[in-house]
């Protein structure tokens, strides 16, 4: 249930802070996206060359034998009909990006990076104009849409033992709930190379990830050699809408419950993400907005 919040809204500094000098001029952003890339591209070499980050690499088409956890993700949201056609060319590129990421082991000790695993997305690899969010809006963008396969690798990982290093999420919330099956906060923004999902593997056994794309479902597996000690269950509280200087922000927290695999007892919680986005649409009628003046 909505509940008002006993103080005023947290706002992430994001979204108060002034305009970033790329949103003043658009026209220093090709130059941002080559220092940023730059940067990141020596991050990965020092990392390795120092020892420090084992990239995992391996792939291995035979599947590990424990499934620890699965999931489908719906291909195509009912959308405005001029937002279809991206969603269609979208489906073309998780094909490609599944294709490169399904069978990659995380062995004991090594990083699973999701940019250096499924690369660049050029035209040259196969890939289209599919739908990606900048600025809380929907556009056409080359590899447009792999988001959403870090949303289901980031959601099959928070069920497991494995530890999130990076991941950062979208400042803006652009769609309704319609046809919502995970919670809202636990999805991931992908921008190559320097926005990336990040996953260390600290157990003593592998992971792997398998990853296709069906008729009507993206479908992924997290899969292991033995089973894990603990289950975990992933929820979100606190959901509010509030308005605060004529704009709607959505909030939550994202929690984990672990659980013993062996009794179903709760052993342990702990927060995942505060969430606080931005909201591009007019809330429905049934959602209560917390107006904060």
């Amino acid at each position: 249930m909505t509940t008002a919040p006993t103080e005023p809204l947290p706002l992430p500094a994001r979204l108060t802070a002034p305009p970033r000098p790329t949103q003043r001029h658009p026209w220093l952003l090709p130059v941002a996206k080559v220092v940023h890339r730059t940067r990141r591209r020596t991050q990965w070499v020092r990392d390795g060359w120092s020892g420090r980050v084992v990239w995992a690499a391996r792939r291995d088409s035979e599947d590990l034998p424990v499934r620890v956890k699965q999931h489908g993700s719906l291909l195509l949201r009912e959308l405005a009909p001029d937002q279809m056609g991206l969603q269609h060319s979208k489906v073309t590129n998780l094909r490609l990006a599944a294709g490169r990421l399904d069978g990659i082991v995380i062995g004991p000790g090594e990083t699973f990076s999701f940019n250096r695993v499924v690369g660049n997305c050029t035209r040259r690899k196969g890939y289209v104009d599919g739908m990606r969010l900048a600025d809380g809006v929907a556009e056409a963008g080359f590899g447009g849409g792999i988001c959403q396969l870090a949303n289901l690798v980031h959601w099959m990982v928070l069920h497991s033992p494995l530890t999130v290093v990076e991941r950062s999420e979208h400042s803006f919330d652009p769609f309704p709930d319609t046809g919502r099956v995970l919670p809202w906060g636990v999805g991931c923004s992908i921008v190559y190379n320097y926005v990336d999902l990040v996953v260390r593997n600290d157990t003593a056994h592998p992971f792997q990830l398998r990853a296709w794309v069906g008729d009507r479902y993206l479908h992924g597996q997290l899969r292991t050699d033995v089973p894990p000690a603990h289950s975990y269950a992933v929820e979100a509280r606190g959901e509010q809408f509030v308005r605060l200087d004529d704009r709607v922000y959505r909030r939550n927290q994202v929690w984990r419950r672990v659980l013993d695999r062996r009794t179903g007892e709760q052993v342990g919680e702990e927060l995942v993400k505060s969430n606080c986005a931005l909201v591009v649409y007019e809330p429905g009628p049934d959602v209560e907005v917390i107006d904060l003046g």
